[in-house]
């Protein structure tokens, strides 16, 4: 069998390159997939409650660009969500990301803007460039919330201390000082009105493409000739895992339906505390399904070590993990005829319009020069 593009992963990163190669460029694309459904990560479905669910944790899409939601939107129809999180420690609901309503909450009454600043600026240290998360939560919020928020729910997600990771990866959650409720600050922020598989099932579409679930992509290699790979999966993997396994922390899933209305005050509450999950989610709250119906479905999310045979979630944020990648990099560098896609091939920490967008920018780059090749 001759293909022009052989696509490893039927994830954003592969379906949103499929589609642009085989719909812009005419080229031929088989996306192949381990899993037996397409959409990666980002899958959803039915649960027992008959409520949409995702299978591998929340995926709130939010984005700011224009170029990225005009994509999708070919695809499918919005459910507008506002995606509220609270933490749950010291036996009570705080809001989160801290901000002013969580600042009057610690003091036990109303306060102003400048009240919360001026407290900021008292228990804050200085930290002039903060070296690892630990420094940019101490620079941001002081000693006495980030061990009420951030230290033990850090230590559970990532399986270390907040000291050995990135500053980015406690620096990304904002602090404000009014009453901004909203997780995040990008002006679209939505889920798929049909879900995401939906939304996956449409991107794939295409009378290019073919689709093979539950494929090894060694044995597919040896049985297809394609003019160039497309690879979203471990970059350690592809390579034999030459340099060692890479650091990921994945995940584990308890789902639970419950015959009452709501479970809690918000789709997602965070706990820092010694509970051996990190977070709960109850869908419901923004999928705009049942909003009345006396059943609700719950996610407790628990993370864990990767080891070979569990799905790879989220690269390590370290000085250590980075040097490892750099050699693998390196090798990918020299591939002509191999690209690389997504949070696994390049690993990095992409949010879901991230690797849209990457997927549309290596599309522009790859379908011309393929299309010039095979003309």
């Amino acid at each position: 069998m001759d293909v022009d593009v052989l696509i490893a992963g039927a994830g954003f990163a592969g379906a949103v390159m499929a589609e642009r190669l085989a719909e812009g460029w005419g080229l031929s694309c088989l996306v192949v997939d381990r899993r037996a459904h397409v959409g990666g990560n980002a899958y959803d479905e039915r649960a027992a409650s008959g409520l949409r669910v995702h299978r591998y944790g929340p995926h709130w899409f939010h984005t700011g660009s224009a170029r990225v939601q005009g994509y999708l939107s070919r695809f499918t129809a919005w459910q507008p969500a506002a995606y509220r999180v609270m933490s749950f420690a010291r036996g009570r609901y705080w809001p989160f990301p801290i901000n002013l309503a969580t600042f009057e909450q610690l003091a036990g009454r109303r306060a102003t803007p400048g009240e919360m600043r001026d407290a900021l600026e008292r228990w804050r240290v200085p930290v002039a460039r903060p070296r690892n998360s630990e420094e940019a939560v101490l620079a941001q919020v002081g000693p006495a919330l980030f061990r009420l928020f951030y230290e033990g729910y850090t230590r559970k997600q990532w399986g270390t201390e907040a000291r050995a990771l990135d500053a980015s990866v406690c620096a990304r959650i904002p602090v404000r000082t009014d009453r901004t409720t909203a997780w995040f600050d990008e002006p679209f922020q939505a889920l798929p009105r049909d879900g995401y598989a939906a939304l996956f099932e449409r991107l794939l579409r295409h009378p290019r493409i073919r689709v093979e679930l539950k494929a090894d992509l060694r044995a597919v290699r040896a049985a297809v000739r394609a003019r160039h790979l497309v690879y979203t999966g471990m970059i350690d993997e592809l390579y034999d895992f030459r340099f060692g396994r890479l650091s990921y922390r994945s995940l584990r899933f308890e789902r639970e339906t419950l015959a009452q209305e709501r479970f809690q005050p918000v789709v997602q509450v965070n706990y820092p505390g010694d509970e051996p999950w990190t977070r709960i989610v109850e869908y419901k709250h923004v999928t705009g399904e049942a909003a009345g119906a006396p059943v609700t479905t719950i996610v407790r999310e628990h993370p864990e070590a990767h080891v070979a045979g569990r799905d790879p979630y989220y690269p390590m944020p370290t000085a250590a993990a980075r040097a490892q990648y750099a050699r693998y990099a390196e090798l990918a560098a020299a591939e002509r005829d191999v690209t690389f896609v997504g949070r696994l091939a390049t690993y990095r920490y992409f949010n879901m319009d991230q690797v849209v967008g990457q997927a549309l920018a290596k599309a522009d780059a790859l379908g011309p020069r393929l299309a010039a090749r095979a003309a």
